[in-house]
This record gives C-alpha cells, sequence and structure tokens, in this order.
C-alpha cells in the first residue's frame, strides 16, 4: 500500500500540518483504543455465535432423537392415497 518512505513522510507531515504535532499522539490513542474495542465486540460475538450454533445444534439433535413414524394408509378401495404421521411414544388417553 506505502511502500515508498517518501510517501509515508509526506503523510506525516500533511498530519503534522492539519492537526498540530500535539493533538497527534490523542490521535493515536484514540485510534488505538478504538481498534481494541472493536476487537473485543468482534471476540464477544463470535461467542454468542458460536453459542447460539451449539444451542442450534443441540435442539436438532433432541427433534431428530423424537422421531416420527410415517405409516402409509389405504382408503376404502385399497389405495394407498398419502401418509400419516404417528408419534413415536404412544399417547394415553385422558380420564
Amino acid at each position: 500500500m506505502f511502500g515508498n518512505p517518501m510517501e509515508i513522510a509526506i503523510l506525516v507531515g500533511a498530519a503534522v500540518l492539519l492537526f498540530g504535532a500535539d493533538k497527534l499522539p490523542k490521535l493515536a490513542r484514540g485510534f488505538g483504543q478504538a481498534k481494541k474495542e472493536f476487537l473485543v465486540g468482534q471476540a464477544e460475538s463470535d461467542v454468542a455465535a458460536e453459542r447460539a450454533h451449539a444451542e442450534a445444534r443441540a435442539r436438532a439433535e433432541a427433534e431428530a432423537t423424537q422421531t416420527t413414524l410415517v405409516r402409509e394408509t389405504p382408503n376404502a378401495n385399497g389405495v394407498v392415497m398419502g401418509s400419516t404421521s404417528v408419534p413415536s411414544e404412544p399417547r394415553l388417553p385422558r380420564d
């Protein structure tokens, strides 16, 4: 990007003229703090995304263990028209 030392010197000189020599350390410190806060926020969002991914995976595995059986039911003519979902655990009637 900036490989030539002359380009870097011109940029530093322009920054000194625009902001003044006393403001440059404050600006650099502010940029450093902003970068640090950004990286901390990014790490926190990565952890939150991984946690949500793990919860979704666990939820999907739990649903997969509670699979339903599919039974094809013939109509009065003996022709199978569709399928009926049957729960894997029988339900008891209420009294």
